[in-house]
């Protein structure tokens, strides 16, 4: 993690105020690395510490960004002792620590401690880091939780599914496919912490029973298909020779914002337009359009499904049985929902019901861009429901002030990809 001083402003420092905040060191979240957030970090640290955050300070903040911590049992202790102690419920422990025996405790037993907040923040921007930090506390939290590895983005970093449920019916929800749609991730995180969070408790989530959802179906979250491009959009991306890369391939595309207005991976290939599914024509549209080359957007790579992140997502679909996937992205509140003359069974009556709980259009693809996405090449494959979800209003990238509505807005459909399969 790299070290913050006073005057540094980003993604980073937000993270740095989220964790203070959570710690009970309230500060604006506004990303600058100013007074106020000294003077709180100061606080928190020890007012004998300099302002600043160096890694082993990080190591004392990040658990508020992962959710939890860990406790060794000692003589004494008890699970309402603990919850007191340490800001969380009684409840959370016994959900994180399923064989846990809280009348008989055994001295020296590790057991995991869930802060008693929201795990995934609706304040700051997200990353590759925030992202795995969310995943990892959620499997702590919920440890019917299971993560699936999808495969790994060009720089290495781990694309990472979550998998909620036990039923016979799959069904596969992803998002940030484009860099600069980066706020369909935390939907997906959201949608995986209410959902869990409801099923632990006996309830519902979007007026469904969470237990009904869970035994009935089997669901797949990856919630980041495209974590180098996002970190070099929200200003993470710290490995200096890929962020040169990007910089020369955005100089020759001069009209595009830079980085705001990247979509691409980090070697510059849409991986919405890498699927065997008129990928021919897509090249051919988006050639006669100026982009012939690696760049910030709409390159659809020398041939289908060379891009490492659009290579997985491929193979882990084929890999399973999914009944019906929905792909994220931004912006237009649109539903699109068919791929050339196909037409699967019952899929415009859910992209209808998708329409009606959310009050999005329901929509064919234009033309332009009606070839080589995820969507596209899962209904030609499988002649199955499969849709692209365009949340939101506004330029790319949007701003989390949208996010609220955004996940309300969806709700519906996130349960309903589910319970319109029956």
């Amino acid at each position: 993690m790299r070290e913050l001083v006073p005057g540094d402003k980003g993604a980073l420092v937000q993270y740095m105020q989220l964790a203070l905040t959570r710690a009970g060191y309230p500060v604006t979240i506004d990303g600058l690395f100013g007074q106020q957030t000294c003077t709180v970090l100061r606080a928190f640290l020890g007012n004998d510490q300099p302002c600043q955050v160096t890694k082993a300070q990080w190591s004392l903040l990040i658990p508020y960004l992962k959710g939890y911590t860990t406790h060794r049992i000692e003589a004494g202790d008890t699970l309402w002792g603990l919850a007191s102690r340490m800001h969380t419920s009684v409840r959370r422990l016994t959900t994180a620590n399923p064989t846990a025996d809280p009348s008989n405790l055994a001295i020296g037993t590790v057991l995991f401690v869930p802060f008693d907040f929201p795990l995934v923040s609706e304040e700051v921007v997200y990353s590759s880091l925030l992202t795995d930090w969310i995943i990892e506390g959620l499997l702590v939290r919920y440890p019917f939780l299971h993560e699936e590895p999808v495969g790994n983005s060009v720089m290495g970093k781990k694309l990472s599914a979550v998998r909620i449920g036990e039923g016979s019916r799959q069904v596969f929800y992803n998002a940030a496919f484009h860099a600069n749609e980066w706020i369909t991730t935390p939907v997906l995180l959201k949608f995986a912490e209410d959902y869990a969070e409801a099923f632990s408790m006996g309830s519902q989530i979007g007026g469904v029973r969470a237990s009904w959802l869970y035994y009935g179906f089997c669901l797949s979250l990856l919630p980041l298909v495209n974590p180098d491009g996002v970190d070099l959009v929200n200003g993470t991306l710290e490995d200096p020779d890929y962020l040169e890369q990007a910089v020369q391939i955005s100089a020759r595309y001069p009209m595009i914002p830079f980085p705001q207005g990247w979509k691409a991976n980090i070697e510059g290939t849409d991986l919405n337009l890498q699927f065997p599914a008129g990928w021919e024509n897509a090249k051919t549209i988006k050639y006669q359009q100026g982009f012939r080359t690696p760049a910030p957007r709409d390159f659809v790579g020398p041939a289908p499904l060379t891009a490492p992140e659009s290579r997985a997502v491929y193979e882990y679909t084929r890999q399973n049985a999914f009944s019906l996937i929905l792909a994220y992205h931004t912006q237009g509140e649109v539903i699109y929902w068919k791929y050339l003359d196909y037409e699967p069974k019952d899929s415009y009556r859910i992209a209808r019901y998708f329409g009606d709980v959310s009050g999005y259009a329901v929509e064919e693809t234009p033309g332009a861009s009606g070839y080589a996405g995820y969507k596209d090449w899962f209904i030609q494959e499988y002649n199955k429901p499969g849709y692209t979800i365009e949340v939101g209003r506004g330029a790319n990238p949007l701003q989390m002030d949208q996010f609220a509505d955004i996940y309300q807005d969806n709700l519906g459909i996130l349960t309903g990809g589910m319970t319109q399969l029956v």
